[in-house]
């Protein structure tokens, strides 16, 4: 499965990536590490942080 992160990202690897089915994140400087989460949660997440 494909991870994306935001295109305002820096190259300092302080960024969470979102799994491109949107069931799970992780941080990059652990990618081993994927905590999983629903879809719903996400929404909720991206629509209160574009506030």
């Amino acid at each position: 499965m494909e991870w994306r992160k935001s295109t305002r990202s820096t190259g300092t690897s302080n960024c969470v990536e979102l799994r491109q089915d949107l069931a799970a994140v992780r941080d990059t400087k652990r990618p081993g590490v994927v905590l999983p989460v629903s879809r719903d949660a996400v929404r909720g997440l991206v629509v209160k942080v574009s506030r």
